[in-house]
C-alpha cells in the first residue's frame, strides 16, 4: 500500500522556521522524484519545490527560493522541506508527491504526481 505521511507542520511566528518531513512506503521511493505543494484557502493549489530522482536537482517556486530547500534521504524513504524567514503568506496545507517522471519538475504539474499525501498544516502568525 503506497503511503506518504507529512510531517511538521505548526504553527510559528513570521521570520520562524519549520521543518516539513514526508514518509513514504510502499514503491520504490529512490526512483521517484518528490514535490512539495501547498493550498491556502480560497486559493488554488502551487508547487512549492521539487527534487528530482536521478541526479538530485531541485526547484523552487520563485515565492519560497532562498528560503526554503528541499532535500531527500533516500536511505529513509523521506523528503523534508526546511521552511526559513516563514511569512504569513506562506500559511497552507502542505502537501507532498511523488512522481515517476524527471522532467518538467520545474514547472509543479499535479497532474504528473502519481501519490500524494494528506498534507500538513502551516500557520505562520504573530
Amino acid at each position: 500500500q503506497v503511503q506518504l505521511v507529512e510531517s511538521g507542520g505548526g504553527l510559528v511566528r513570521p521570520g520562524g522556521s519549520l521543518r516539513l518531513s514526508c514518509a513514504a512506503s510502499g514503491f520504490s521511493f529512490v526512483y521517484y522524484s518528490m514535490g512539495w505543494f501547498r493550498q491556502a484557502p480560497g486559493r488554488e493549489r502551487e508547487g512549492v519545490s521539487s527534487i528530482s530522482s536521478r541526479d538530485g536537482s531541485t526547484y523552487y517556486a520563485d515565492s519560497v527560493k532562498g528560503r526554503f530547500t528541499i532535500s531527500r534521504d533516500n536511505a529513509k524513504n523521506t523528503v523534508y522541506l526546511q521552511m526559513n524567514s516563514l511569512k504569513p503568506e506562506d500559511t497552507a496545507v502542505y502537501y507532498c508527491a511523488a512522481t515517476v517522471n524527471d522532467y518538467d519538475l520545474e514547472y509543479f504539474v499535479s497532474y504528473e504526481y502519481d501519490y500524494w499525501g494528506q498534507g500538513t498544516a502551516v500557520t505562520v502568525s504573530s
